[in-house]
């Protein structure tokens, strides 16, 4: 049988550069929104750099963390041209700025989504084409769920044909790998150490961004400051 990588992630917002290489390394990369939504998090927020610093990016969706991320509704306020203000305000000079702006200003367009989960997706599939990842993305939703955390996740590796599960490093602390072992699926770490610098606006240097921020800045170039996504 073919080895075949999988990884499990909740959607994020605008993710940075490292969300994307894990989906240029895996073969299928399952969107598990059906987590339970989290405040103060990656899942409706990200961050930009501007020439004051960094800045959030917030999808005003209410703290409420008694629903999944998939049942998290977008509301009809102007956060959407907010948004798109701040990205065009601060990277308007960038050299790459009208070339992604044409791929990503429509998202921001008004009734172009009414559930985070699926704004969120689409943002990271265009990304996604602009980088030439084309890694199969599917949603959780797509499998049936098992009870307990780490038996879901490898409940849904064995459902994807999985025979690697590739974890972020946060996970290390909580994952148990025996339901992996007992389906054979070998449990690996990604690591995000060690991405160079690229040229961004504005003084200092700041990883943990945005990948507009690449994109702007670098254009196509960008996989050439990544570490899985091939020029």
């Amino acid at each position: 049988m073919t080895a075949k990588r999988v990884a499990i992630v909740q959607s994020n917002y605008i993710p940075w550069k490292g969300y994307f290489d894990l989906i240029a390394a895996v073969d299928e990369f399952i969107l598990f929104d059906d987590a339970q939504f989290t405040t103060r998090d990656w899942r409706n927020r990200n961050r930009i750099k501007t020439p004051s610093g960094l800045q959030w990016l917030t999808v005003p969706v209410g703290g409420d963390v008694r629903r999944r991320i998939r049942d998290v509704e977008l509301p009809q306020s102007n956060w959407r041209d907010l948004h798109w203000k701040a990205l065009s305000g601060t990277y308007r000079r960038a050299p790459h700025f009208r070339e992604v702006a044409g791929l990503i200003e429509p998202i921001y367009r008004p009734g172009q989504h009414a559930m985070l989960s699926a704004l969120n997706r689409d943002l990271i599939e265009l990304i996604c084409g602009y980088l030439g990842i084309a890694t199969r993305i599917t949603n959780s939703w797509d499998y049936r769920l098992l009870d307990g955390k780490s038996d879901r996740m490898a409940g849904l590796c064995l459902q994807a044909g999985a025979s690697e599960y590739v974890s972020g490093p946060a996970a290390r602390s909580y994952l148990d790998e025996s339901p992996f072992i007992e389906h054979g699926v070998t449990v690996t770490w990604f690591d995000y150490a060690g991405y160079p610098e690229y040229p961004q606006l504005w003084t200092g240097f700041y990883h943990e961004v945005s990948i507009l921020d690449l994109l702007f800045n670098c254009g196509r170039d960008s996989p050439r400051y990544m570490k899985y996504v091939r020029p």
